[in-house]
C-alpha cells in the first residue's frame, strides 16, 4: 500500500478531485436559481425546429451534474500518477480543466436557451453562453498546461539523466564526440510553402472541404522534410525528418571519412530526403553540409546548419569512425 501511494501526487488528486466536484455543486445551484423561469419538462435533446427530447428538471440537473464530475475525474486522474511523463501529466491537467468546464457550458447553456418559455419544444441550446463559456474553457485548459508543477520526484527521466552524468565522469570526451543538432529551411522557404499551398487549400476548403483539407496536409508534410534533427555520437549518424522519421542511419563501423563541404541540394536530387546516384541525401537547402563516405562506396549528405557545426560534425564521425575501427582490429584473433 505504501508502494502505491508514493506513485501519487496528492497536491494534483485533490484538484483532480474537487475541482469537478465543486464545478457541478455550482451548476446545481444555478439551475436552481434558473428553475421557476423554465418549462416542465425540459429539453435534453435539440433539432433546427427545438426541443426534440424531453426529461424532467430534476433528471436534466442530475445528469448534467453527473457528467460533470465523472468525466472531469476520469480525465484529471490520468495526471495524478508520478510514474507517468511529466508533459503528459501537464497535458492531461489541462486536458481535464478543458472538459469539465465545456461539459458545465453545454448544459447550462441548453437550460438558459430554455429560461422564459413556456413550451420547451420552442427552446435552442443558448449560443452566447455556449460560445463565451467553450472559449474560456480552452483558453484555461491551455493556461493550466503551463502553470502546473508536477510535484518534484525521482523518475526514470532522473536516472537516465544520472547514468549519463555517470558516463561523462568516466568518460570525459564522450562529452566531445556527441552532437545533438536540428536544422532547417529559410524562412523564406516556409513563407513560399504558405503562400502557394496553404493560402490555396483555405479557398478550396469552401467549396471542397475535404480536398482542401489533403492539399493542406500534404503542404505540412513536405514542409516537416524541411527539419531535421541530426545525432552523431561514437556510434555513427542518425537523421530525423521532422525531427520524428528516422530516414538515415550510419553506424560508424560503415564510415570510411567525413568532410565538411558546401554543397548545392540540386547536385544530390534536391531538398527533403533524396537517393540520387550513389548517393543519400537529407538537405534542407544548399549551403554547409557534411558528405560522409561509406566503405561501400556510397554517400550520405546531410545539412549542418553553419559551417562551424558541419566542421564539430564531421570531426565527431572521423573520430567515431577511427574507434570503430580500432576496436574491430583489437578483437580479431592474433
Amino acid at each position: 500500500m505504501g508502494s502505491f501511494r508514493d506513485t501519487l501526487d496528492f497536491r494534483a488528486l485533490r484538484f483532480a478531485v474537487a475541482f469537478p466536484l465543486l464545478l457541478a455543486v455550482g451548476f446545481v445551484v444555478c439551475a436552481q436559481m434558473l428553475r421557476n423561469d423554465l418549462p416542465n419538462p425540459v429539453a435534453v435533446m435539440w433539432n433546427a425546429d427545438g426541443g426534440s427530447s424531453f426529461a424532467p428538471f430534476g433528471a436534466y440537473v442530475t445528469g448534467g451534474a453527473a457528467l460533470i464530475t465523472f468525466c472531469g475525474w476520469a480525465v484529471f486522474l490520468q495526471a495524478v500518477s508520478i510514474t507517468r511523463p511529466v508533459v503528459m501529466r501537464r497535458v492531461m491537467m489541462g486536458l481535464g480543466l478543458t472538459v469539465s468546464l465545456f461539459i458545465t457550458t453545454v448544459v447550462a447553456a441548453g437550460l438558459v436557451g430554455q429560461s422564459g418559455l413556456g413550451d420547451a419544444r420552442e427552446s435552442h441550446v443558448d449560443p452566447i453562453v455556449l460560445a463565451m463559456g467553450s472559449g474560456a474553457a480552452v483558453a484555461l485548459g491551455v493556461v493550466m498546461m503551463f502553470a502546473f508543477k508536477p510535484d518534484p520526484r525521482w523518475t526514470r527521466e532522473d536516472d537516465v539523466a544520472l547514468q549519463e552524468e555517470l558516463t561523462l565522469l568516466a568518460d570525459p570526451d564522450l562529452a566531445r564526440d556527441t552532437l545533438r543538432l536540428w536544422v532547417h529551411a529559410r524562412s523564406s522557404v516556409f513563407i513560399m510553402i504558405i503562400v502557394s499551398a496553404v493560402f490555396p487549400a483555405a479557398l478550396i476548403a469552401v467549396a471542397v472541404p475535404w480536398l482542401g483539407a489533403l492539399v493542406a496536409v500534404a503542404a505540412l508534410v513536405g514542409a516537416g522534410f524541411l527539419f531535421a534533427r541530426v545525432r552523431a555520437d561514437r556510434g555513427g549518424l542518425q537523421v530525423f525528418a521532422g525531427g520524428i522519421v528516422r530516414v538515415l542511419t550510419v553506424p560508424a563501423v560503415e564510415i570510411a571519412g567525413a568532410a565538411p563541404a558546401d554543397v548545392k541540394a540540386a547536385d544530390y536530387g534536391g531538398w527533403g530526403w533524396r537517393h540520387h546516384d550513389d548517393a543519400t541525401a537529407m538537405l534542407v537547402s544548399s549551403g554547409p553540409a557534411v558528405v560522409v563516405r561509406k566503405l561501400n562506396g556510397g554517400r550520405v549528405a546531410l545539412s549542418a546548419g553553419s559551417q562551424a557545426s558541419a566542421d564539430k560534425l564531421a570531426g565527431i564521425l572521423n573520430r567515431a569512425a577511427h574507434r570503430a575501427r580500432d576496436d574491430g582490429q583489437s578483437q580479431q584473433p592474433r
